[in-house]
């Protein structure tokens, strides 16, 4: 019996303190238990040594004082089933000692089924006690899931208002680099109008010595013709103030007057044609396309970038080869912006060629090609070939790209061919394409849709 209410104590001792957590929830309760644990085994011990019947009693007492506490203190409301596992041992055994002590008789004719009950209350106990340990492990694991369920919500919380934090400042970071590159690009925007404008003086630049070369050429057929027109009017006068006037010979002069009177009127439209050229090439409003013979303004422009470069280096000599299409017509394109598309590729094939020649190869003679062509599916073919040094494969597919230059430095802007990208495909929606091969050849080729 001592034994018994020994270790019904001690385990629900020890229940109470797992279950509650009393040494971090309730620590004077937690100190009452381990007093109450130590009190059981001095208890035993005493009973053991004095074999007293008064023992007994205060075991009855410890016993339901746990259970009433269990049962009746708010803190201990979570451990309550102890009343229904160790309650019917706890009667069954303060009945069986209450009948011993006033009815010895009637105890002893009963023992038996006490013993049986008492029996049966310590089996009730177990299979309840094991029940409760299994629902208080499953109560645990629910509760450590809780726990970790809400340490789970909080880091999410928290992480939610860092990323929020971390959204808000990204935000602002954006929105700052967006102003940032909404001003580079409006100075960006400024800076490749200047610097358009800088390629296309540049390039008026190069044209500059062939057009004085190109222009000076009319200027002399009007100078001479208009000397010599003076001098067939002296005559003409002269002759008729003879008594003996040669009429048909003042109608030969006249004749001759007009025909120096005809080369003058187309050289001064040659002239005309040259300067108006120059000032559409350094215009910089809007240009509207117009019917254009693109065999006269390639010929015109390869004729002034030839001149313009022999200005510069008197050594430098190559064969030009035009070969236009009769049939070509008129071509709707703004003449101003073809011929400085036509101006870039002549001026490249030259230096491509000169490069070559400067290698010293033997036997090697600098030639430019220039073609037109109207094909069959409706488009006008215009083929700038040399055979200079081509293009390196490794940089082909970077040639039309802004700034990007083979030249040396100072040699070139890096805008010539990729402005002529544009005027072609944007401004023309024609195609520029190139043919190469490294030490060989180049050919650039326009197509324009008639």
């Amino acid at each position: 019996m001592e034994v018994a209410s020994f270790l019904i104590v001690f385990f629900m001792v020890r229940y109470i303190r797992n279950s509650l957590q009393t040494a971090q929830q309730f620590p004077e309760w937690d100190r009452i238990l381990v007093i109450v644990q130590y009190a059981a085994s001095g208890l035993l011990a005493a009973e053991i040594f004095l074999d007293s019947d008064f023992t007994k009693w205060i075991w009855h007492l410890m016993l339901l004082g746990m259970v009433g506490a269990a049962y009746l203190l708010k803190d201990f409301r979570p451990v309550r089933n102890l009343w229904l596992a160790v309650g019917p041992y706890i009667l069954v055994s303060l009945f069986s000692d209450i009948i011993a002590i006033f009815d010895s008789g009637v105890y002893k004719t009963i023992k038996d089924i006490l013993d049986v009950a008492q029996i049966f209350a310590l089996v009730w106990l177990i299979a309840t006690w094991v029940s409760s340990q299994k629902q208080q492990k499953a109560l645990e694991k629910e509760r450590i899931k809780r726990l970790q369920e809400e340490e789970q919500g909080r880091i999410i919380a928290n992480q939610n208002v860092m990323l929020e934090q971390l959204v808000a400042e990204r935000t602002a970071e954006l929105t700052r680099q967006k102003e940032e590159l909404e001003q580079t690009l409006s100075e960006l925007k400024t800076t490749q109008d200047q610097l358009i404008q800088r390629e296309k003086m540049a390039s008026l630049g190069e044209l500059t010595a062939g057009i004085a070369h190109e222009i000076q050429n009319p200027l002399n057929f009007v100078n001479n013709f208009s000397e010599v027109s003076v001098e067939l009017i002296e005559e003409l006068k002269e002759e008729r103030k003879r008594d003996d006037r040669d009429l048909e010979l003042e109608d030969e002069i006249l004749g001759d007057i007009a025909q120096n009177l005809q080369k003058i009127t187309h050289h001064g439209k040659r002239a005309d044609s040259i300067v108006k050229g120059m000032l559409q090439h350094s215009r910089t409003s809007t240009p509207q396309q117009e019917p254009t013979d693109l065999n006269n303004l390639a010929d015109e422009y390869l004729r002034l970038a030839y001149h313009g470069l022999r200005a510069n280096d008197k050594s430098f000599n190559a064969t030009l080869v035009m070969d236009f299409d009769d049939k070509l017509g008129l071509v709707s394109v703004v003449a101003q912006d073809m011929g400085r598309v036509l101006l870039n590729l002549f001026t490249n094939a030259f230096y491509a060629t000169e490069e070559k020649r400067k290698t010293g190869l033997e036997g090697y003679q600098p030639t430019v090609q220039v073609s037109t062509k109207r094909t069959e599916d409706h488009f006008i073919e215009i083929r700038v070939r040399d055979n200079g040094c081509g293009i390196p494969q490794a940089v082909l597919n970077k040639i039309y790209q802004p700034f990007f230059t083979t030249k040396p430095t100072g040699q070139g802007t890096g805008l010539g061919l990729s402005l002529s990208y544009d005027i072609v495909t944007k401004g023309h929606q024609g195609e520029l394409t190139v043919d190469t091969e490294e030490g060989k050849f180049t050919e650039f080729i326009i197509r324009l849709p008639t």
